[in-house]
């Protein structure tokens, strides 16, 4: 079996590569997927793609494993980035990394390897299972690392082809091993942020595309301004950090965009009690909807769930009704559902 194994150089997949490498009945190719930003908008900031590729060279190298650089700047560019900056303008929060996932990495990738190997993995903290109903995309073994949610729009097909050899391992598992096949990559520190921008801010890379135009903070309750913002699309529901003001702790829990304000109030207000329900539109089922209506709810990345009564009103459109409110449910973020340790799928936040 010939597998395409997706090398970041960060310390997940080089274990992903080093426990295939072990299983001599495999065929392996490791590939770096280049991105548009890592030259683009180099000047923003650190967006070290040099470092990252010299890690995975040197692991290739260790463990046999030829390596291909696959420049994907184009797809990235129309795919991901595009609909990311659209979402801001409308005021909306965007999931990048799971469109991400579903178009570029699983998707654009595949299309470039498809004659070459029969699967693709990586380094992602889930598990893929098959039984009589298909193929079920079950949670990883760490609940903070549970990258599930970000992997929720994949279908059948992209699930049949998809390796994740480290989703049964817990962090310090992962960097336990990592030390015993001495990789290259055994202390770097985890990577964050948005699937496309490396260690460029996302605030700088906002404010590149999308500029400044300042406008009103307003507390909701009584009318009153309590300070000045850039823009609107700096700001999600729920967010506390960036206002800059006194006598907070405040929260944004509005946003008008035709006339560029933020609403906020203080976190003793009774609307910072959030709210309980949504409407959850693009719903996609993995292996089909499921019959039951009481499910578990994921409203971003973490181990946080909230038990919710799912009412499906068109076929890829829900109502869906939260046990308890939540403060920080925004607009364009993904509400993924799950039956236990399966992730079912999931939807965008209208």
């Amino acid at each position: 079996m010939s597998v395409a194994v997706l090398l970041s150089g960060g310390v997940d997949s080089s274990l992903a590569l080093a426990l295939l490498q072990r299983e001599k009945r495999l065929a392996l190719k490791a590939y770096y997927l280049k991105i548009w930003l890592e030259d683009e908008l180099f000047s923003l900031g650190d967006c070290p793609w040099e470092t990252d590729l010299t890690y995975a060279r040197a692991t290739c190298e260790q463990l046999g494993v030829p390596l291909e650089v696959v420049p994907l700047q184009s797809e990235y560019r129309t795919r991901i980035v595009e609909y990311a900056l659209a979402e801001l303008r409308l005021g909306r929060t965007p999931s990048p990394d799971i469109w991400c996932n579903q178009r570029v990495k699983f998707g654009a990738f595949y299309q470039r390897v498809v004659g070459e190997c029969d699967q693709i993995a990586s380094g992602h903290y889930a598990r893929v299972e098959e039984d009589a109903g298909g193929y079920r995309l079950r949670c990883a073994a760490d609940p903070v690392k549970d990258q599930t949610y970000f992997l929720s729009n994949l279908s059948q097909a992209q699930l049949a082809r998809l390796c994740l050899p480290i989703g049964h391992l817990h962090k310090r598992q992962v960097r336990a091993l990592a030390a015993e096949f001495d990789l290259p990559a055994k202390a770097r520190p985890d990577s964050q942020g948005v699937c496309f921008l490396g260690k460029i801010n996302y605030r700088d890379f906002v404010r590149f595309h999308l500029g400044e135009a300042q406008g009103d903070i307003v507390e909701q309750a009584t009318g009153q301004k309590k300070g000045e913002h850039p823009g609107y699309w700096f700001y999600t529901i729920g967010q506390r950090h960036g206002l800059q003001l006194g006598g907070g702790p405040w929260y944004v829990i509005d946003k008008d965009v035709a006339n560029n304000i933020v609403y906020i109030a203080h976190n003793s207000a009774p609307t910072r009690a959030g709210r309980r329900e949504l409407i959850a539109e693009q719903i996609h089922w993995i292996a089909g909807a499921p019959e039951q209506s009481v499910l578990q709810v994921k409203l971003r990345h973490g181990p946080a769930r909230t038990p919710g009564q799912v009412q499906m009103l068109a076929p890829d459109r829900a109502r869906v009704t939260l046990a308890t409110p939540d403060p920080g449910i925004a607009p364009g973020q993904h509400a993924v559902f799950y039956d236990g340790e399966v992730c079912l799928g999931g939807g965008v936040i209208a």
